[in-house]
C-alpha cells in the first residue's frame, strides 16, 4: 500500500494498471466518489464515501482518472443492493446511486450542493434534500424517457459515457404509464431514438427520431405518436401533438417534445418553494424568466392579481404558444418570446417587484446575471438543476449587493445524481 491508500501491482515504464485497489473519499459533483492513487485523483462509481474498493480504470486523462468499483472488500453501511439487474458497472448509465440507500442518496446530494457553494460561491450554507412525493422508494417517477435504437430496431439505454446500447425488458425508475407503451420491448426498424412521455392528465405521446435518410416504421403503440423532423420540429403522426399536464386544479397545456419537469410531483413541489420563497404580494411587477409553458407565472399572476403583473419571457416558439394559451384566464401575465436579456431589453424592463429563473443546466450565465441584477429588484427566486452553475451564478450575483437568504433543495431524481435547488437572494 502507498501512502494515499491505494495498492496496485508492480509494472513498470510507470504504466497505470488495469485495477486498482483504493480507498474511496469524499463525494463528488457527477455521481463520483474521490479517491486518487499516487497522489493523482481518481473518480470512482458504484462506490460510497469510506470504502474500499477494487476499481477498474475505465479512461485515464492527464489530470485524473476514472474507474469503475468493481468488488467492495470493505463496505459502507449505507450500500444496499441495487433494484435493477440492469444497474451496475459498465452496464445501463441511468442511474448512479441505486447501490446506496435513499436515506443515504439524499446525504450525498446535500454535500454535493453544499461543496459547491463552498467552492464556486465561498459560502457556508447547511443543505437539505428533501423528498418530493410521487416516488415510492425512489422508483417509478420517470414521465419521459429516451431510448436508444440499435441497427436491428431494438431499444434500450445508453450504457455510461458511452454510446453502446443496454437492451433491458424494463425500467424501474420509469413511471408505469411510460413503461406500458413497452417500447423496449417493440421493434423501432429505421429509428435512432425513441422518446416515451406520460402526463399526469392521462395521454401519453411517443417521439420518434429516424435515422438520417430512413424512414422509420412505427408498430402499434397506445400513444399518440410524433415524428422527430430535427430543426423542422415534430409532427404528430397519430393523435395531438400536445399533452396535458396538471397542477392542483389548474391545466398546463404542454407540446410532447417540450420541457416539463419529469417527476409527477415535482411541478406542484417546485411552485409550492417558488411561492413560499417569493412571497408574490398583490399588486406587484414580478418577472418569470425562461418560464417556458406557464407554470410559475400562472402561480406568480394569481398571487399578484388584477392590480399587478407577470412578465414571462421564453426563447423557445412553442413554448411561447402553449404559455400564451395557459395564462390566457389571467389577464395580467403575457408571454414575450426571445432571450432574456434581450427581450428586457427591448421592453425596455428597468426594474421589477421580484424575479423568478428556471434557466437550463448552463445556468444564467454572466450577461443574463447583470442584466437581471440592475433590475434591482429586492428578491431573486432561482430554480437550478445543476448546482455548480448555481453557485458559480450567486457568486456572480454578490458584488450587486445579492446575497443567499434561502435554498431548499428537492430529490427529483432518485437514483441518479441530479438535485433540484430553488434559491431566494435578497438585496441588501
Amino acid at each position: 500500500m502507498n501512502g494515499n491508500g491505494s495498492t496496485a501491482p508492480e509494472e513498470s515504464g510507470g504504466a497505470i494498471p488495469a485495477r486498482l485497489e483504493l480507498t474511496v473519499g469524499a463525494v463528488a459533483h457527477g455521481g463520483w466518489c474521490v479517491a486518487r492513487h499516487e497522489g493523482r485523483v481518481v473518480f470512482v462509481r458504484h462506490a460510497l464515501p469510506g470504502e474500499r474498493v477494487v476499481a477498474e480504470v475505465t479512461e485515464e486523462t492527464t489530470r485524473f482518472l476514472r474507474a469503475d468499483a468493481v468488488e467492495i472488500l470493505e463496505a459502507s453501511p449505507d450500500r444496499v443492493t441495487p433494484p435493477c439487474p440492469f444497474a451496475g458497472p459498465g452496464r445501463c448509465g441511468g442511474c448512479d446511486w441505486q447501490h446506496a440507500s435513499l436515506e443515504a442518496q439524499r446525504r450525498l446530494k446535500a454535500d454535493v450542493v453544499a461543496e459547491q457553494l463552498r467552492r464556486l460561491a465561498g459560502l457556508d450554507h447547511k443543505v437539505v434534500v428533501e423528498e418530493v412525493p410521487g416516488a415510492p422508494g425512489g422508483l417509478g417517477w420517470r414521465t419521459r424517457v429516451q431510448f436508444a435504437v440499435d441497427r436491428d430496431g431494438s431499444a434500450g439505454l445508453r450504457r455510461h459515457r458511452s454510446h453502446e446500447i443496454e437492451h433491458i425488458t424494463g425500467c424501474l425508475i420509469a413511471h408505469p404509464a411510460v413503461e406500458e407503451a413497452g417500447a423496449e420491448r417493440l421493434a423501432w426498424p429505421g429509428a435512432s431514438s425513441v422518446e416515451v412521455v406520460a402526463a399526469s392528465g392521462g395521454d401519453r405521446a411517443v417521439i420518434v427520431e429516424p435515422l438520417p435518410h430512413r424512414r422509420a416504421t412505427i408498430p402499434d403503440v397506445d400513444a399518440a405518436v410524433l415524428l422527430d423532423e430535427g430543426r423542422r420540429g415534430t409532427r404528430a403522426l397519430r393523435g395531438r401533438a400536445s399533452l396535458t399536464e396538471r397542477v392542483g386544479e389548474r391545466d398546463y397545456r404542454v407540446t410532447a417534445s417540450g420541457f416539463w419537469q419529469v417527476h409527477p410531483g415535482a411541478a406542484a413541489t417546485l411552485l409550492g418553494a417558488v411561492l413560499d420563497l417569493g412571497r408574490p404580494e398583490p399588486g406587484e411587477w414580478a418577472l418569470d424568466l425562461y418560464c417556458g409553458a406557464g407554470l410559475f407565472a400562472a402561480g406568480l399572476a394569481e398571487a399578484v392579481g388584477p392590480e399587478g403583473a407577470v412578465l414571462g419571457v421564453e426563447s423557445d416558439p412553442q413554448a411561447v404558444q402553449d404559455a400564451r394559451i395557459n395564462l390566457r384566464d389571467l389577464p395580467q401575465a403575457q408571454v414575450e418570446r426571445g432571450k432574456v436579456e434581450e427581450a428586457l431589453d427591448r421592453l425596455g424592463i428597468e426594474r421589477a417587484d421580484l424575479v423568478v429563473a428556471d434557466p437550463p443546466r448552463a445556468g444564467l450565465g454572466r450577461p443574463v446575471v447583470d442584466r437581471v441584477a440592475h433590475l434591482e429588484a429586492p428578491r431573486v427566486v432561482y430554480v437550478s438543476c445543476d448546482p455548480a452553475t448555481l453557485a458559480r451564478d450567486i457568486a456572480w450575483f454578490a458584488p450587486y449587493g445579492y446575497r443567499l437568504e434561502d435554498l431548499r433543495a428537492f430529490d427529483q431524481y432518485p437514483m441518479t445524481h441530479h438535485v433540484e435547488c430553488v434559491a431566494l437572494l435578497v438585496r441588501d
